[in-house]
């Protein structure tokens, strides 16, 4: 059962309650610490998007095309639509002999309100590049295209490249790809829908691929140095996956979900973390991830400082007052 892991605060009251379920597990599938249920079914999002991008650098495709570390970090974004993040995605294409029109999945305004505020003064409407998914969509035409496979039905679960990030997906949680739900997420694709555990092993096992097949480890390993060494490109400006890749300094690598899910890995520490706010809320979700790993001893001052304001964000009403906070509430129950 999903247990209470944040309150946010309006003057002495608790206003507001997000329930929720973590799990802290190792690669070989020990469940190390938990708060809630760590069975509790549900899709892992655009957390799934590192392990998707696993197939892509498995292939050889980045390198037959010249994609450049700096670029296929992209792969693994949610990102915020900033230029940066336009232009990166328009060089893979050019570089894979495609244009925008290739990508489907879906449009909306850059997440990042500068961003799309600035198209509206251009009067530029959004278009797919524009999609927090975008990045990801390119690698996936990336595999495609340098597979030979169909280019107009990518997104179908039928497809070669969505088999493989499925089959992807259940190498690294250690199940059977008959064992993972299907949905269709926000962007057009194919959507896993996992545990809470299974989540954390799977990003146990991204971020210490020791069971993991060579190809598929060297391509893990490739794609976590991608993260932390470009953390703006997983996110961007003012986004918590972007400040936590940079508070680690190689040390994790880390990406958030849409509706709560959020899930974090040490590299070759053999620790991965999955949590799900019940509700579906973003800034809950951060709040508490930065709460486990500092009940888990990871972080040490200047980290704590740096992330603060995710983890006791000040609420604000329209006057910028401050009238409220969200705190954590829960204790990590130790397993093994």
């Amino acid at each position: 059962m999903s247990i209470e892991l944040v309150h946010a605060t309006r003057g002495n009251l608790v206003e507001s309650i997000y329930r929720g379920d973590i799990a802290v597990v190792n690669a070989e599938g020990d469940l190390l610490y938990k708060a809630g249920d760590p069975d509790k079914l549900t899709f892992i999002r655009s957390s799934a998007k590192p392990i998707q991008a696993l197939p892509v650098l498995e292939s050889g495709a980045v390198d037959h095309f010249g994609i450049e570390e700096s670029e296929y970090a992209i792969f693994c974004a949610s990102h915020n639509g900033e230029l940066e993040h336009t232009q990166t995605v328009q060089s893979i294409l050019t570089k894979i002999g495609l244009d925008e029109s290739y990508l489907q999945c879906g449009f909306h305004p850059p997440v990042y309100r500068p961003a799309a505020d600035e198209l509206v003064r251009k009067g530029i409407k959004p278009f797919e590049i524009h999609s927090n998914c975008s990045g990801k969509h390119s690698g996936m035409l990336t595999l495609t295209k340098h597979k030979g496979w169909p280019l107009e039905n990518y997104t179908d679960l039928e497809h070669p490249v969505q088999q493989s990030m499925l089959s992807a997906m259940a190498k690294c949680a250690h199940i059977d790809e008959s064992e993972i739900e299907i949905g269709i997420d926000g962007c057009g694709v194919p959507v896993h829908g996992l545990t809470v555990f299974q989540m954390a092993r799977a990003w146990a096992n991204f971020t210490n691929p020791v069971h993991l097949e060579k190809s598929m480890a060297n391509a893990a390993k490739r794609v976590a140095k991608a993260m932390f060494k470009y953390p703006s490109k997983v996110a961007g400006t003012d986004r918590f996956c972007t400040a936590l890749l940079e508070a680690g300094k190689g040390a994790w690598v880390n990406k958030s979900g849409a509706q709560g899910v959020y899930c974090f890995g040490l590299i070759d520490k053999n620790i991965g973390i999955a949590l799900k706010i019940e509700d579906g809320n973003g800034k809950a979700a951060s709040s508490a991830m930065v709460e486990v790993l500092d009940q888990l001893g990871l972080l040490n001052d200047k980290q704590k400082v740096d992330l603060d304001k995710f983890q006791n964000p000040k609420l604000k009403n329209h006057r910028k007052d401050i009238i409220g906070e969200l705190k954590p509430v829960f204790n990590l129950e130790k397993v093994l």
